[in-house]
């Protein structure tokens, strides 16, 4: 429009997966050197919380005539203030990938039209600051706005893919600064347990959900020496059978898992039938200690729970465990947890 003066009611472009989408344009606003429109995000059958908004583009003349297209983010984009992540600090958070598909499209418009000078590309998303206080962007150090993402141009249901890729940006950005430790936990009450608990503010910790075995392997990926695993026993005790996806879809045994640590440990048949038959694991953790055996029970867990870390790792990264319960505090831990919070100490040390 910009360029050649007419008016534009839809655009169709190539995603880089290879099917072509169209979009219409809306509030199209028109000036002397800049032309601005909008698209309404769509998010086909994974709605996110940007889905309706009105994503804005708008395309100005440049006084310079090299031929460069400056791409930047306004109001609702976010700015990058810590490193790790796919753009540089102070940059737009609009990643690679979009920025491909922006530059290229232009691009061939440009040639099109035999327009040899400089664009500047401004992509704003005027509900970008509140839709951004839902988003990971706050704790990634985004401010001021949210992402402009993709990787295929392609909305796919991908809950799972998007906490494992947020997962990778936090231990990188952990990593680039300066560290080679990192605590990590399966979500919010780990971290409680561990400040409430040892008196220790983990918010520079990773929350990994469900991923363990991802987050394990992504820690070691990235070339960090020591990690700590924090976290509540119902999420935990899968772990000590060897399950490194711990959402109940994927796999359960926690009273199966129990109840073979009990019977090693001597609990009776009577008890142990109960002990499987109970809903969470805290009801069956009372029947264990109710016998006696709770702490054996815990410290035959933890020890299953550490070999299939250091399995998962090879044995090329050190790996900590404490396991807690509501109810109970602490159940278990290795044996070198100790050193953790003498490290983690030091490091609050110098960041106050």
């Amino acid at each position: 429009m910009l360029l050649t003066g007419r008016t534009k009611t839809e655009i169709t472009i190539e995603t880089p997966k290879g099917p072509s989408y169209t979009a219409r344009l809306l509030d199209i606003r028109r000036g002397e050197k800049r032309v601005s429109c909008a698209v309404e995000k769509d998010g086909g059958d994974d709605p996110d919380i940007t889905t309706g908004a009105h994503i804005y583009a708008e395309v100005s003349l440049l006084e310079d005539g090299e031929g460069t297209i400056v791409i930047d983010g306004g109001i609702g984009v976010g700015r990058v203030t810590r490193p790790g992540l796919d753009q540089p600090v102070g940059s737009a958070a609009i990643n690679r990938m979009p920025r491909e598909m922006i530059a290229r499209e232009v691009r061939q418009i440009c040639e099109m039209t035999d327009y040899p000078g400089s664009l500047r590309v401004e992509i704003c998303v005027p509900e970008g600051v509140r839709l951004a206080e839902k988003t990971f962007n706050p704790r990634l150090g985004i401010v001021g706005g949210i992402s402009i993402l993709g990787t295929s141009g392609i909305v796919e249901p991908m809950s799972s893919r998007a906490v494992i890729d947020t997962i990778f940006v936090e231990l990188r950005q952990r990593r680039e600064e300066g560290f080679d430790h990192v605590v990590v936990s399966p979500g919010n009450y780990g971290l409680e347990f561990v400040r409430e608990t040892y008196g220790y503010d983990l918010d520079k910790s990773i929350k990994c959900s469900n991923y363990i075995g991802e987050t394990l392997d992504m820690a070691l990926e990235l070339g960090f020496s020591r990690l700590l695993l924090a976290g509540h026993v119902g999420k935990l005790i899968k772990v000590a059978g060897g399950i490194m996806n711990t959402h109940s879809r994927e796999a359960d045994c926690r009273m199966e898992l129990l109840a073979a640590f009990a019977a090693r440990e001597g609990l009776e048949n009577e008890l142990l039938n109960r002990v499987l038959g109970c809903a969470v694991t805290e009801e069956a953790l009372e029947l264990i200690r109710d016998a006696g055996k709770l702490q054996p029970v815990m410290d035959r867990a933890m020890e299953r729970i550490c070999y299939y870390l250091q399995r998962r790792v090879k044995g090329q990264m050190r790996t900590d465990c404490i396991v807690y319960a509501n109810a109970f505090g602490e159940l278990a831990r290795s044996r070198e947890v100790e050193q953790w919070f003498t490290l983690l100490g030091q490091e609050q040390a110098r960041q106050t």
